[in-house]
């Protein structure tokens, strides 16, 4: 079990100059990007970075949300609703209204089995298994570890979710970390 927190995560501008992200967890390969897991902030209608060979997942966490449009995709991004959607197309994020949302991204290599982004809440159990990330929304306790706003835990073991603030769960490939983290 790997718990990070905000002294751990690092910020970086987006690649196409437009705002920054905060990376908490990335894991790499001998071609590059395996899987990255970050936050970040939409606070314009503009075009979303272009990421070639890259499968997103992205969630609204706070925010009016906006709406993802381009060669024939169409999604309206809303307050924990996931949205996953290629890296390789170009879309415009629109109807901002020109208010601030911040969501949660998960970007994987095409190669892997994609994702499964799941909100949980109090009682929320999910077994053993493959590698899992629970992102915090606020104070919450995960298999016993006590979990402030924005800590990522990451564990192949059983979660329990208790407390009022949901939490998001990733399903993750297995492989992607090792027990020194």
């Amino acid at each position: 079990m790997i718990h990070l927190t905000e002294a751990d995560y690092t910020r970086q501008p987006w690649k196409n100059g437009r705002g920054f992200t905060v990376e908490m967890w990335r894991r790499d390969g001998p071609d590059g990007l395996l899987i990255r897991l970050s936050r970040a902030a939409v606070v314009e209608d503009g075009p979303f970075s272009l990421f070639p060979g890259i499968e997103r997942n992205l969630t609204v966490l706070s925010g009016p949300g906006f709406r993802l449009t381009g060669a024939g995709l169409d999604f309206r991004c809303e307050t924990l609703v996931p949205v996953a959607f290629p890296g390789d197309v170009a879309l415009m994020a629109t109807e901002t209204e020109g208010q601030q949302s911040e969501d949660f991204n998960v970007m994987t290599a095409r190669s892997l089995p994609r994702p499964a982004v799941t909100v949980e809440h109090n009682g929320s159990l999910l077994p053993p298994g493959p590698l899992r990330a629970v992102y915090a929304l606020g104070p919450v306790m995960v298999s016993g570890q006590a979990l402030s706003g924005g800590d990522l835990l990451l564990t192949e073991d059983a979660v329990t979710v208790a407390g009022i603030w949901p939490v998001l769960a990733v399903a993750l490939p297995a492989g992607l970390i090792s027990p020194a983290g």
